[in-house]
């Protein structure tokens, strides 16, 4: 969800070994990036996490662009949230809640059984910079298209089902972790008292999230009973985490909706800092970029250190074909968040459509300082493959598109592309070593084997 260009392509080999985990698709999706939104969330999620028994580096937040009411984790410490449960919290703590009971699924150590899983799956989809490209893509396609270069992206995902018991079991774990981390359960009650009443419905009309997390009045009510006893039970969210919760909220509003809708939602009247982010963001999904600039400018006014303002400022450069005038705006948001691999891409992207051969080398730095950060990170290697190409490194450049491909789960594209590369490289080489590294985990055949002398 986020500004416009914060899509990069998520993952690759990490969440392609999750995949191997889980049923095959049956319903297409889509995974965003916002390093806004994902700070946010690691932030307020890190008390709870830790008082859930887990370390929070090891835990990973997933994004999922569907208006459905839905989370669910696998794959081990993985937690993925819907946008549309996101945009159904009405309080941070609400968020939280679900957030914790997420974690007590995975402290609890609750797998999958036979029968148990309900799929799901991550439509192949490239977004390559933020969620503002990928909402273009669904609302303004003429705007999104000329960004987004084609392919796919990685593979399954699946929603696991729990039985009552281990729902039961997750919500004291839940109740428990936020208590411990000096925060209310009373939110988590809250979110599930405001959809009680899809307990009556037909699993067919129910919520994803009630479907595989089943809901019932004693559940509830159990829960309830826990957390009015405890000492947390009454402490309200802190006003930094009410703003952050709205400013969330008003993101996805802009990027995800029609930018009428958006309008309609947050008047003009309304002058809060997220209602005019998000009306900026809908004025930019419009195209219309001078009334954008306008708003985001004023944003600036009040907040010239937020590097957020920045990104959407030089994206929106970047999207009207002003790529000079969205240079400074990206290099600003990579001055004020350093170690943010996404701006360091979006730098990257907006230096190499200037095509000036100086730049060239500018964009191989950032890129490769932002895979330093995401080794994993596709749409990062793929605008590498076109800088080397660029700067006339056949053998660099088709490396990198290995690693793309690889970072995909398209083994044999990668190992076609790393089998080229090695042809081009010097011998013995950290990249011709590489290289060879990728042909040998691509499935090769044995004539591969005997071609790179591994047979």
């Amino acid at each position: 969800m986020a500004s416009p260009r914060r899509v990069s392509v998520l993952l690759a080999a990490a969440v392609a070994a999750v995949a191997t985990l889980v049923a095959p698709v049956a319903q297409a999706q889509s995974l965003i990036r916002d390093t806004e939104i994902e700070e946010i969330l690691r932030k307020r999620s890190e008390p709870v996490l830790k008082a859930s028994g887990l370390r929070p580096d090891d835990v990973s937040f997933y994004l999922i662009a569907d208006k459905e009411l839905n989370a669910f984790v696998t794959g081990g410490q993985n937690i993925f949230l819907h946008t549309g449960l996101i945009q159904e919290a009405e309080t941070p703590n609400q968020l939280l809640g679900v957030i914790a009971h997420e974690a007590g699924h995975i402290s609890g150590g609750h797998i999958v059984r036979q029968g148990e899983m309900q799929k799901a799956g991550m439509k192949p989809f490239l977004l390559t910079m933020g969620l503002g490209i990928m909402a273009a893509l669904a609302g303004a396609p003429d705007a999104g298209a000329a960004l987004i270069g084609s392919s796919s992206y990685f593979g399954t995902l699946g929603v696991l089902t729990y039985s009552r018991v281990q729902e039961g079991s997750a919500d004291q774990a839940a109740a428990t972790a936020l208590d411990q981390a000096g925060l209310s359960g009373k939110g988590l009650v809250e979110f599930f008292d405001n959809f009680r009443y899809q307990e009556v419905f037909s699993e067919a009309k129910k919520y994803q999230f009630f479907r595989s997390h089943p809901l019932s009045s004693e559940r509830i009510e159990a829960l309830r009973r826990r957390v009015e006893t405890m000492p947390n039970y009454d402490k309200p969210d802190t006003a930094e985490a009410q703003t952050e919760h709205a400013l969330v909220k008003a993101k996805l509003d802009g990027f995800l909706n029609p930018p009428q809708q958006t309008f309609v939602k947050y008047k003009e009247k309304d002058a809060s800092f997220p209602a005019r982010y998000a009306r900026a963001i809908a004025y930019y999904r419009s195209t219309d970029f001078d009334r954008a600039l306008t708003l985001l400018d004023a944003l600036l006014a009040e907040q010239p250190e937020n590097p957020y303002l920045w990104e959407l400022k030089g994206q929106i450069y970047f999207e009207s074909a002003r790529p000079a005038l969205a240079e400074p705006a990206h290099r600003k948001s990579v001055e004020l968040k350093p170690d943010a691999p996404l701006l360091r891409v979006n730098l990257a992207q907006t230096l190499l459509a200037l095509d000036k051969k100086e730049r060239v080398e500018e964009a191989i730095a950032e890129l490769g300082k932002a895979l330093t950060f995401e080794n994993d990170n596709a749409f990062a290697w793929r605008l590498l493959s076109q800088a080397f190409d660029a700067k006339d490194m056949p053998g660099q450049a088709r490396l990198a598109a290995a690693e793309y491909h690889y970072a995909v789960g398209e083994k044999r594209e990668a190992k076609t592309f790393a089998m080229r590369a090695r042809e081009m490289l010097a011998k013995d080489t950290p990249d011709w070593r590489r290289a060879t590294d990728i042909v040998l985990v691509s499935d090769p055949t044995d004539d591969d084997l005997k071609a790179i002398g591994a047979g």
